[in-house]
């Protein structure tokens, strides 16, 4: 049985075997495990300085998460928030930018329910859902395009129409209650990767969570989310999911087509690799 063991730990079984002996006589100790189990402390004692190395190498690249908006949008939109955006002067598909919106970017589309008010007009305030021609029905103007529209563009089309012959400088404030027709996708260091349905208003944390929370190695302070803007370009956002999770920062709102990335922390895949490495060693050294 040791045999077998000592010729599984590679080519050099023989040299290894030879050592054995040597070192047997002149501690007085017998048997072929003698070396293997030195070889497993070894492995063992080392595996602290291994990620000390490992350590001095690495930077920490979480960042302070910012607040991307929520998915309130109306006629007269309050500046977007400002959120860290990722330097893409190498990703030629990407854009930067200094503020980075929020709600307003998503896209609405076919069985989206959406609140819609008129400030001061309590009659014409009620929830609507996008049918499947993308379009929706209000009193006073009928049918109203909204699939393919920001809640903002929509939002500015209906306080158009309505000005047109019946309200002066009217006031219109859409929320978007439930995202029935977009998908996010959760990629990386996250127990369940996958394409995930956008169901009313989704966070950060709740993505992360639906995807079976971050994975052994994750990284919880570089999370980026990568969003396609309304002409087409994209972005990133990096956010700290500690710092949300321990409530210093606040959570983000997912919108449909995002593609979520929970980076992997060199440190704990080095430290997962190392005890995967040493395991097998320290098992065979119970056997001597």
């Amino acid at each position: 049985m040791n045999f077998m063991l000592i010729r599984r730990i590679g080519p050099w079984g023989t040299a290894v075997r030879a050592m054995d002996q040597r070192l047997a006589r002149l501690s007085g100790k017998t048997g072929r495990g003698f070396v293997i189990s030195s070889l497993a402390r070894w492995f063992v004692r080392a595996a602290p300085w291994a990620l000390a190395l490992a350590l001095v190498g690495c930077a920490n690249t979480g960042q302070r998460a910012g607040d991307a908006g929520g998915a309130v949008a109306s006629a007269n939109p309050q500046a977007a928030s400002k959120a860290r955006v990722s330097n893409v002067a190498d990703n030629p598909g990407l854009t930067a930018a200094g503020n980075v919106p929020g709600a307003q970017d998503y896209l609405i589309g076919p069985q989206d329910l959406l609140k819609i008010e008129v400030y001061g007009v309590e009659s014409l305030n009620r929830s609507v859902r996008v049918n499947a021609t993308g379009q929706i029905v209000l009193p006073l103007i009928g049918l109203v395009q909204a699939a393919g529209l920001t809640s903002e563009q929509l939002a500015s089309a209906i306080a158009a129409r309505l000005a047109k012959d019946y309200l002066q400088n009217p006031q219109v404030i859409i929320f978007i209650e439930e995202y029935t027709s977009q998908r996010v996708t959760v990629i990386g260091a996250v127990k369940a990767s996958g394409v995930y349905p956008v169901k009313g208003r989704t966070t950060l944390m709740q993505a992360v969570a639906g995807a079976g929370g971050p994975s052994s190695v994750a990284n919880t302070k570089s999370v980026r989310i990568m969003r396609n803007r309304p002409d087409g370009t994209r972005y990133i956002e990096e956010f700290n999911l500690t710092e949300i999770r321990d409530g210093r920062a606040p959570d983000p709102e997912i919108l449909g087509e995002d593609v979520i990335l929970v980076d992997s922390s060199i440190v704990k895949d080095t430290a997962k690799q190392m005890f995967e490495f040493v395991f097998p060693f320290a098992v065979v050294a119970t056997f001597f």
